[in-house]
């Protein structure tokens, strides 16, 4: 019974995990922008007439959190970048198909990471 085993998901499928993936972008670039804002916003918290010890204590938080902001910015867009790669795969018919064993990954991993491209079989190999 060979042939009863999916070798991908259906059209019909594909098209539910679009709208997934699509909704996620949409949330995940407004997540972005308002890292990037955060960011770029050198809002004074007027520091100007305190100490001179707690304005470096400031400025060395400020330079912290723009490092983390940076970081967060870019792990943000790692992401966005992922599930555009995931929908090309929607579009491809490959989408949910494991890399290493080419078996179909479980639709439950595909909800809660749709940019996954390893089943957990092939997860746990490596």
């Amino acid at each position: 019974m060979a042939e009863d085993i999916k070798t991908r998901y259906s059209d019909k499928e594909l098209n539910e995990f679009k709208v997934l993936i699509l909704d996620k972008i949409e949330k995940a670039q407004a997540q972005l922008e308002l890292i990037e804002s955060a960011y770029k916003n050198d809002s004074n918290n007027g520091t100007d007439d305190t100490s001179p010890t707690f304005k470096a204590f400031d400025e060395g938080s400020e330079v912290m959190s723009k490092e983390t902001s940076s970081q967060l910015a870019i792990r943000q867009e790692k992401f966005i970048r992922d599930l555009k790669n995931a929908l090309i795969r929607i579009e491809n018919k490959t989408y949910g198909i494991c890399r290493v064993t080419k078996k179909l990954i479980n639709p439950e991993r595909l909800k809660l990471v749709p940019h996954a491209t390893l089943s957990i079989e092939a997860k746990n190999m490596q």
